[in-house]
């Protein structure tokens, strides 16, 4: 005869057991999705940052296509048809845009660290493209941020630097 405190078990067991099939056979796409929607923690502190309109908006034009490439290229990598081979490549275009990433924003904090101009700077392959906002255009300070972006790199880099007034 099976008692209270068996049954329980049994059922909690049960649970346990349908619970792990039911995670396991469920599509990767959901988890995924699962996984971008889990909210972030914000900062306790406000900080108030003015930048001109123009470069927020080449911002989140390059993040929309980067983003748009980015879940492409993880559905690709999440699909059972993709061979391993295709798999790494996908992984390592993930991993170079995301390198890529960095490498612009860390260019744009030194650069309004040493010459204090608001900028975007978008990498392409050997492309770099730089739109600063300033009152003067000047030619030593183009061939100095030229300068400053090459240093960074072991390549030649093709820059290409546009000034633009608030």
């Amino acid at each position: 005869m099976i008692n209270k405190q068996n049954l329980w078990f049994l059922t909690l067991i049960t649970l346990i057991l349908v619970l792990s099939i039911y995670y396991i056979t469920m599509p990767n796409e959901l988890l995924i999705t699962a996984k971008k929607t889990t909210p972030k923690e914000e900062p306790s502190t406000t900080t108030t940052v003015e930048e001109v309109s123009s470069l927020v908006a080449m911002r989140v034009s390059l993040e929309e296509e980067r983003q748009t490439v980015m879940d492409d290229l993880q559905k690709k990598l999440t699909t059972e048809d993709v061979t391993n081979e295709e798999k790494n490549n996908v992984y390592e275009q993930l991993k170079y845009l995301n390198e890529v990433q960095g490498k612009e924003e860390a260019l744009e904090k030194s650069i309004k660290e040493k010459y204090k101009l608001d900028c975007f700077v978008k990498i392409d392959n050997s492309n770099v493209d730089i739109v600063c906002i300033s009152e003067k255009h000047d030619n030593t300070l183009a061939n100095n941020l030229m300068r400053l972006v090459q240093e960074n790199y072991k390549n030649k880099m093709f820059i290409t630097i546009k000034f633009q007034k608030k």
